[in-house]
């Protein structure tokens, strides 16, 4: 039975190239804070590592885990399939450790869904413009153009969901917007004032969808 002494789900969920997976990194130096390793059917990146970074799994083992019903959430983003499971989640909150997700919307929709007793506080990141943006997929190990341009359409239609979010803060640089997320996140669990206009985030929004 979850207690006080139980850790709290931190998810950080932004549209593909908006700076999440490094945000979780920072944020797992801290005291008492991992991250919740994904299982995903992709390929690994030339800077990623198996069991460190993610589960690297094939179809076939993934949809074993959907069918024995172990995944807290998944999704299946550009082709690929990318899943948490519940055990080692549940383990690390109860040992009373802040658990990290870098997940999309429809994995954060999920497992707000599941209405689990543990405290959850959620962050949507966003860039500071479409054209940062476009700059930044370009530049991520993308040498085909087409898969910048096919992450920006789908750009358009995650920066929708910034609503169901607890806060939404904006990557202008990694450091600023790393610090804004760790105020939040210890104003959230000490019950301290937090920092957070929701009408400039309102009107940052109308900027990258206009």
């Amino acid at each position: 039975m979850p207690s006080d002494q139980d850790g709290v789900m931190i998810i950080l969920s932004s549209p593909s190239g908006a700076g999440k997976t490094t945000l979780v990194k920072m944020l797992s130096e801290l005291d008492n804070f991992e991250i919740s390793i994904s299982h995903t059917t992709r390929q690994p990146r030339h800077n990623e590592a198996p069991n460190k970074d993610y589960f690297f799994v094939d179809e076939k083992e993934f949809n074993r885990f959907i069918k024995n019903e172990e995944f807290l959430e998944y999704a299946k983003v550009f082709s690929n399939f990318y899943g948490t499971t519940r055990t080692p989640v549940i383990n690390k909150l109860n040992n009373g450790k802040n658990v990290l997700f870098d997940i999309d919307w429809q994995g954060a929709d999920q497992i707000k869904n599941k209405n689990l007793d543990y405290k959850l506080i959620s962050f949507f990141i966003l860039p500071p413009s479409k054209e940062i943006l476009f700059e930044r997929l370009s530049n991520r190990d993308m040498k085909d153009k087409l898969i910048a341009e096919e992450r920006m359409k789908q750009f358009e239609r995650d920066v929708l969901h910034w609503i169901n979010y607890d806060y939404v803060v904006i990557n202008d640089s990694i450091e600023s917007c790393y610090s804004k997320i760790k105020n939040l996140i210890y104003a959230e669990i000490n019950n301290g004032s937090k920092d957070y206009d929701v009408n400039y985030i309102r009107k940052h929004v109308e900027i990258l969808t206009s």
